[in-house]
């Protein structure tokens, strides 16, 4: 009985201990218009969020306005739309740090 109680604990703390995830790294600033509107990196409502947190933290800015978000991701998606080769922040600094 006690063999089978062993075994049956070990069977379950196999199964309790998650599989490893290899991690993931991105280099954002390689991320080109292309990759950013075709989801072929990273969600773009994502990469938006993390640009503002971003750029915003260059400025020592912690608000966020949504608003203000959302027109700007619309516009850099316009802007993509038709420059798929230039990297999105390059992008960013054109449209919006003149």
């Amino acid at each position: 009985m006690s063999k089978l109680m062993l075994a049956a604990c070990g069977l379950v703390l196999a199964l309790a201990v998650p599989a490893a995830q290899a991690q993931v790294t991105i280099d954002i600033s390689k991320i080109t218009c292309d990759q950013y509107m075709g989801y072929k990196i990273i969600n773009p409502y994502h990469l938006a969020m993390w640009l503002s947190g971003y750029y915003n933290g260059q400025r020592g800015n912690t608000i966020i306005d949504t608003e203000t978000l959302a027109a700007q991701t619309s516009t850099l998606q316009d802007f993509c739309l038709h420059n798929a080769k230039v990297p999105v922040m390059q992008a960013i600094d054109k449209l919006f740090h003149k």
